[in-house]
């Protein structure tokens, strides 16, 4: 049985220029550095794989590797975002702080389920902080939301509409 999560890895531009965002901006606890000299398959390599600690006790971790060809752009939300989860008051603070400190924010979005405010970190990841609303369990409760019967009828009209 899958027990949660433990971290999600991306590569990052500069490992100090993410620890800045991802430490000192959002508050997340740089936990643990591991220095990769040789891959598991023998590849020399220069990679340094960091992991900032949640409060759940799971990680976001990310791989500088120089020597390993990868396109940063600016991801849209749909392609690729990292949602992590805040109480509202803290959502409303780092508004304010995000708006104070001059980065890039959209927000604060209603979802119904949650509210959310989205950054862009120094990798061009959208980080979205998302803050559960009264009506969340019930709205994320398959047995009340009808996820599967939705599901089924997308694929449905989806097959439908295939040449």
């Amino acid at each position: 049985m899958i027990r949660g999560l433990h971290h999600n890895a991306y590569r990052c531009r500069d490992s100090e220029e993410t620890r800045r965002f991802y430490e000192d901006f959002l508050g997340l606890r740089l936990a643990g550095t591991l220095e990769i000299g040789e891959t598991k398959s023998g590849r020399r390599t220069e990679t340094l794989h960091t992991f900032y600690e949640l409060g759940d006790g799971s990680y976001l971790a990310f791989f500088e590797a120089p020597d390993m060809p990868f396109e940063f752009k600016a991801q849209h939300d749909f392609d690729l975002h990292i949602a992590l989860e805040v109480d509202m008051p803290v959502l409303h603070d780092m508004f304010a702080r995000g708006q104070a400190a001059g980065i890039e924010i959209r927000g604060i979005s209603d979802h119904g389920f949650i509210h959310s405010i989205y950054f862009r970190d120094p990798n061009g990841y959208v980080i979205e902080l998302t803050a559960k609303t009264p009506g969340h369990d019930a709205a994320m409760d398959p047995a009340q939301n009808g996820a599967r019967a939705k599901l089924d009828r997308w694929t449905a009209a989806k097959q439908r509409r295939a040449p």
